[in-house]
């Protein structure tokens, strides 16, 4: 189909709707992934996240229980995690920019609008293979850098201490 080979990856699909569940997963087959699981909530999704040890999340934003956001926040940050730095990639209904931003900050690395394309589905899975971004820690986030382009360009000074300089005067 692509010229790529899922066949040893594993992906972990989680959504509580069975309908989206079953296109992503059709999806994931039609790119020759072999090993799919599948989970209908949160709190099922983080026991076969620790179980199956998954390369890529695909994952629902809304859902009874533990959010897709709270999903993708724990596996960030929890102690327990199997893998603080697994793709997730958010399906959500909700495309505001501030909805986006709010993914972004939760740790995911990539958004996804519902309804879902094969194309932009194939685009996100290559994104987070191909092109990692590096992963930051800092008091109060720990993710995908959030900068998509750019990180290494940038050669000015450093506008943050100015800013911080320039408040304190």
């Amino acid at each position: 189909m692509s010229g790529y080979r899922f066949d040893r990856l594993k992906v972990l699909v989680v959504d509580d709707n069975a309908h989206m569940r079953k296109l992503v997963t059709t999806i994931m087959q039609a790119f020759c992934v072999l090993h799919i699981f599948e989970a209908d909530c949160g709190q099922k999704a983080w026991t076969s996240l620790r179980e199956t040890n998954p390369d890529v999340l695909v994952l629902d934003w809304v859902m009874e229980g533990m959010s897709g956001i709270e999903l993708v926040q724990k596996i960030r940050t929890d102690p327990q995690t199997p893998n603080p730095f697994v793709p997730v990639i958010m399906l959500t209904g909700h495309t505001h920019i501030d909805q986006v931003r709010q993914a972004r900050d939760a740790g995911a690395n990539e958004c996804i609008a519902k309804p879902v394309s094969v194309k932009t589905m194939m685009s996100r899975l290559v994104s987070v293979i191909e092109h990692p971004r590096p992963f930051v820690r800092t008091s109060v986030y720990f993710g995908p850098c959030r900068r998509r382009r750019g990180v290494d360009e940038y050669r000015g000074p450093e506008r943050r201490a100015e800013s911080k300089q320039q408040a304190a005067e």
